[in-house]
């Protein structure tokens, strides 16, 4: 495994510099990380700063890592990748053109799969706005971008270019690209959410992140079926397709909604508590619609809530620990949460 983090396979970081946006932000590991290598020459010089008690805050500068970009490319094996682990690729800073050039990336190497999330979920369906309003189709699009980038970095004979001779997965959006949203309480939730359902994507999927209030889902989990005589709707993943209050409705129309929910505690310093019954209310509300959850971490209290526990291997606060191939998550009611979309 190349990354500690749990549910992805590797990280991928092809933009650098963020910006503090949210109550979610508070303790932001990739911050405080970056803060340690910002010295002038080093990755994040410019991108934070370092304030009382040597805490780094984003600076809010923001950059395209060139070399990084083409990172995914050299991978041959399929993997799930995780798009900017220390950034936010709708941050503000980036140009759409920008944002472009990476899902150009992620469109020449459907070997992967690909999980970006977000904050910034109104910049993401904007973005999507805007590439479909432009003269050449979103996949088109995105590839030149890609390729600009390229030819800026290493020349016309770079593997973008080999790749794109050849490369007919001309599909959007595009099948092997799984877009999310953060949000760490209601409102974040009830805001994000609502932008992410109407962004077009394969996958959509939740970082309820670090769980900081209760938080409920209600019926963006699973499928929403419309049905089109009686205008009925109602959450479902596994609906049969007919109308039990319209019987002469045959058909409904399948609307957006979530198909995958990470949750999990902060951690780190100054990790903020998170009720055990916060995780289990998420957890029961995507066992009703049958939409997979994947318990990331939580912050067990013995005396309220004894059925909490963590697995016989090593298991902190600050780290996540893969060993031997095997995922290191804590046990809820007797068992752990590492569900996948299928």
């Amino acid at each position: 495994m190349a990354t500690a983090i749990e549910w992805t396979d590797d990280t991928w970081n092809p933009t650098d510099g963020c910006q503090v946006c949210s109550p979610g932000c508070a303790n932001c590991y990739a911050m405080r990380f970056a803060g340690r290598f910002a010295k002038p020459g080093q990755r994040y010089d410019g991108l934070v700063t370092i304030v009382k008690n040597k805490r780094a805050i984003w600076t809010g500068e923001a950059r395209l890592d060139s070399g990084k970009l083409i990172k995914p490319l050299t991978w041959r094996r399929g993997r799930k990748i995780f798009v900017n682990s220390m950034s936010d690729l709708f941050y503000e800073g980036f140009s759409n053109e920008q944002i472009a050039a990476v899902f150009g990336v992620m469109a020449a190497c459907p070997q992967h799969t690909f999980q970006v999330l977000t904050k910034r979920s109104q910049r993401m369906e904007e973005w999507f706005e805007w590439v479909a309003t432009l003269d050449q189709d979103p996949y088109t699009e995105c590839h030149w971008q890609a390729l600009c980038v390229e030819r800026e970095h290493v020349g016309d004979n770079g593997p973008i270019h080999r790749l794109s001779r050849d490369n007919g997965n001309r599909q959007w959006p595009l099948p092997n690209v799984w877009l999310g949203v953060s949000v760490e309480n209601q409102d974040a939730a009830d805001e994000r959410i609502n932008h992410l359902l109407r962004t077009p994507a394969a996958v959509r999927m939740l970082s309820v992140e670090p769980l900081i209030g209760r938080v409920d889902l209600g019926g963006y989990l699973g499928r929403l079926q419309t049905c089109d005589a009686c205008a009925v709707e109602e959450a479902s993943s596994s609906a049969s397709g007919s109308c039990d209050v319209c019987v002469d409705a045959k058909a409904t129309v399948t609307l957006p909604g979530i198909d995958w929910v990470i949750v999990g505690c902060e951690s780190g310093p100054g990790a903020r508590p998170c009720d055990t019954n916060w995780i289990r209310a998420i957890r029961d509300q995507c066992a009703a619609v049958e939409v997979p959850v994947f318990l990331k971490q939580a912050m067990p209290d013995y005396r309220e809530s004894p059925t909490l526990r963590y697995a016989s291997v090593t298991y902190t606060s600050r780290d996540q620990i893969k060993q031997g191939g095997m995922i290191s998550t804590p046990y809820l009611d007797g068992r752990q949460h590492t569900e996948f979309p299928r």
